[in-house]
């Protein structure tokens, strides 16, 4: 049962990270959570919003993920930040109503989701004293990983929508539906340059305190030095077991398809090169942006191309174990609260 107090749902500066789809966001996600000074819900939050009939483009109210602040109103705001506090854990799973049930500490919180990118505004309202955390990823490499993505149908979003003819993966960007009849890698484009268009101009709109940026390709070659800059930046110790996490090369996120290797996105080079020069401006602009935060380029050069290139030792991935298959009227595991065949189930 959520409780009805707003002081029960307090959260002092949320960590929130904003991305494209595909740009290692579950990776920076699953290293952060190892933090002992953060809670999360164990998962990504798509149905802790979505829930919500108003919020859910599949119901036809709103017509894309996009949300500012006037979508932010008072019921809502208590409804999600009560489902938020109810399902807070830790690294271990152990509920924070459980093991600090009289703190008067506000506990920290990380969140993440791609489709957030698209909300920065309404999460102001939500949480008006959170930080953000622009995860960038090379645009070659990104939109590569997406394609993939669509191509695989794992990461469909909406299997029905207005005026699309087909299933629907990934974020909804407002005017999806000029997309519509156009080729992969301009939908993916599409998406990628939304994504990023709107996370750059909604940061802007706020102190640059309030939010700094790394990329995918240092997170990979260094993860103990950005993990210990997003540390300094968000306030909270760059602790052992974060220390312990970064020692080694990172494990491969929940979501990783296929092998990481080097150069992988040129199996699409031919559909990505002719969508790349539209996407130029936006580039440029991401480059000028994020200099001040990180001195990594949005653009791998050539003799850096990393691709995916992340080692993992050949006994964690034999004994990585599939997911667990939920049952119908068991709680989903996104953290909404709901049971499986009302929640994820039914998507």
């Amino acid at each position: 049962m959520i409780r009805q107090l707003a002081q029960d749902y307090q959260f002092d500066r949320p960590i929130i990270i904003v991305s494209a789809p595909r740009s290692g966001s579950t990776l920076l996600f699953e290293t952060m959570c190892r933090a002992k000074s953060l809670w999360t819900i164990g998962d990504e939050s798509h149905m802790v919003f979505e829930h919500i009939k108003k919020l859910n483009p599949a119901y036809g109210i709103c017509a894309s993920n996009r949300l500012v602040g006037d979508d932010a109103d008072s019921a809502s705001v208590q409804h999600l930040r009560g489902i938020f506090f109810e399902h807070l854990r830790d690294a271990e799973g152990r509920l924070y109503r459980d093991i600090e049930p009289d703190s008067a500490e506000k506990p920290r919180f990380l969140e993440k989701t791609p489709k957030n990118s698209l909300r920065i505004p309404f999460l102001n309202r939500l949480f008006p004293d959170a930080l953000y955390i622009y995860l960038f990823r090379d645009p070659r490499e990104n939109l590569s990983s997406m394609i993939e993505g669509w191509r695989s149908q794992d990461f469909v979003t909406y299997p029905q929508l207005p005026e699309w003819p087909d299933k629907w993966s990934f974020l909804l960007p407002p005017d999806y539906q000029r997309v519509r009849g156009k080729p992969l890698e301009e939908i993916v484009a599409f998406q990628w340059q939304a994504a990023n268009q709107f996370i750059l101009d909604d940061l802007g709109a706020m102190p640059e305190d309030r939010w700094t940026a790394a990329s995918y390709a240092e997170l990979v070659a260094d993860a103990p030095a950005t993990i210990a800059r997003v540390c300094r930046f968000a306030g909270i110790p760059f602790d052992d077991s974060l220390k312990a996490h970064c020692a080694t090369a990172l494990p491969f996120s929940r979501y990783t398809k296929t092998t990481p290797k080097s150069g992988k996105w040129r199996m699409n080079e031919a559909m990505i090169q002719r969508v790349m020069p539209g996407l130029q401006p936006l580039i440029q602009r991401m480059e000028a942006r994020v200099a001040p935060h990180t001195s990594s380029p949005v653009m791998v050069s050539e003799a850096q191309d990393s691709g995916d290139a992340i080692a993992q030792p050949p006994e964690a991935a034999q004994n990585e174990q599939p997911k667990k298959q939920l049952g119908r009227n068991e709680r989903c595991d996104c953290g909404s609260g709901l049971r499986f065949k009302h929640c994820h189930g039914k998507l």
